[in-house]
């Protein structure tokens, strides 16, 4: 091999390879939390505003104690869900209240109600129970927890407006069967014990028909005490 040969083999590698004068800058990507969270949204939407596909609830907007306190429970055992325990499995409380916070503080459009086919007596039977609740059988109603408006209440009480009706009807299933459950004690899951599974699918049914008021945002925190005691409220209020 001449000189010349070694000298045009050189200049080749060089050139495949690329020199320093040319060679790509990397990508840099800005270190935000939108970009952290990219992975909830790939489920929960754009902004954690929810999907059509039912099961995966909206997110943004609700309080962060609400929310820190799923996380924790996915983390935790007490929701089952394989995908979300594999995203919080090994993440510190710090960081999944900094994520609570992160959605807690989005204040995107609702969609339009959802359409249900439910008889009207349904319907009917729905709006009682959450307006009004059943006395006689201790039930509380919905909205003395979850406001009048049914839009929450911080720190750590969900909206129960803008959510699908398989999402509502599938998690009162849940906590009355046992599968979901929250820090005792679990107020949903006494509340849900005493429910019929037809009362679950008429107050889901009425639930997901309603429109979401204009100032879509939870109540300032609550001063009146609940109903019956709860866990998750109490320890996220200390």
């Amino acid at each position: 091999m001449t000189l010349n040969d070694s000298l045009l083999i050189l200049v080749g590698i060089l050139f495949a390879a690329g020199t320093p004068a040319d060679a790509a800058e990397p990508r840099r990507v800005p270190d935000t939390m939108a970009r952290r969270v990219a992975a909830c949204t790939t489920c929960h939407g754009k902004e954690g505003r929810a999907t059509r596909e039912g099961y995966f609830p909206r997110i943004a907007g609700k309080p962060a104690g609400y929310l820190f306190n799923q996380l924790v429970n996915f983390r935790e055992g007490r929701r089952h869900y394989a995908l979300m325990a594999y995203l919080v499995d090994h993440l510190t409380d710090a960081y999944l209240q900094e994520i609570a916070e992160h959605f807690a503080a989005l204040d995107v459009p609702y969609p339009p109600p959802q359409a249900v086919s439910s008889a009207a007596q349904v319907l009917h039977q729905g709006e009682a129970l959450v307006r009004k609740g059943d006395p006689r059988r201790n039930v509380p109603a919905c909205a003395q927890c979850h406001g009048q408006t049914l839009m929450g209440a911080d720190p750590a009480i969900p909206g129960l407006l803008g959510l699908s009706r398989d999402y509502v009807h599938g998690q009162l299933g849940h906590w009355k069967t046992g599968e979901r459950r929250a820090h005792a004690p679990d107020c949903m899951s006494k509340i849900a014990g005493l429910l019929t599974y037809g009362e679950i699918g008429a107050v889901a049914a009425w639930l997901a028909s309603q429109p979401v008021p204009g100032n879509a945002r939870s109540d300032p925190r609550r001063a009146d005490p609940l109903p019956m005691e709860c866990g998750a409220v109490s320890k996220i209020s200390k």
